[in-house]
């Protein structure tokens, strides 16, 4: 196989893909709840920091996808699959992460909000644990005086898939509770045992309203 006829294949492959997943995410009946007010936030040029959990990001990505959001994705082959998803969404990306290029990474997201850009983040990623927040978003939100919204995802019928974060894919026309938190104001700070403080409690909010989306009653 040619050069040139490896480049169209994965092409192809790549429009199918956003294709697929693009017509998934419509068939599902997406029931979100708080979500009013951070649209409005939103509509209103308000800047947020808002966190979901890996292994359940893709419908919180596909929500945001008409507004003016800057996503962190790692710089992975998966992360690769994922920025071409979320740049035909309509998304501004920054690549990197803790575990490849944090710093880097870190210094663009940093000159995102100082673009007055909001930022859309998954805690635990790329790599896990899961359900374990690293505390980029929280340094971020606190430094930048930013609110941040965490984000609870269920999926009534789903694939779980074997990966570090069981990757949910799912069904399609399933039901999916989407639960917003708060916008969470943190008090300005440098002292890293007050920001260790906020990212625990972060952790367990974020936790806190995964478990209720999880109710389908």
């Amino acid at each position: 196989m040619t050069k040139t006829s490896k480049v169209i294949l994965h092409l192809i492959a790549g429009f199918t893909l956003k294709f697929i997943v693009t017509l998934l995410c419509r068939s599902l009946r997406i029931n979100k709840k708080n979500f009013e007010g951070i649209e409005t936030l939103l509509r209103g040029s308000e800047q947020l920091i808002i966190c979901f959990w890996h292994g359940s990001m893709l419908v919180p990505w596909y929500i945001f996808r008409n507004f003016n959001f800057t996503a962190l994705v790692s710089k992975s082959k998966d992360g690769k699959l994922l920025a071409d998803l979320l740049k035909f969404w309509g998304y501004d990306i920054v690549r990197g992460s803790s575990n490849d290029g944090g710093k880097e990474a870190m210094d663009k997201m940093q000159r995102k909000i100082d673009e007055n850009k909001s930022l859309l983040i998954t805690p635990d990623g790329p790599t896990g644990p899961p359900f374990k927040l690293k505390p980029g978003a929280i340094v971020m939100a606190v430094r930048n005086n930013y609110r941040v919204v965490f984000i609870g995802v269920g999926y009534e019928k789903k694939r779980v898939l074997k990966s570090w974060d069981s990757f949910i894919i799912p069904k399609f026309f399933s039901r999916v509770n989407v639960i917003f938190s708060e916008p969470l104001l943190f008090e300005s700070t440098e002292d890293r045992n007050r920001i260790s403080e906020i990212i625990k409690k972060s952790e367990m909010e974020l936790y806190k309203i995964h478990l209720e989306a999880q109710n389908f009653d």
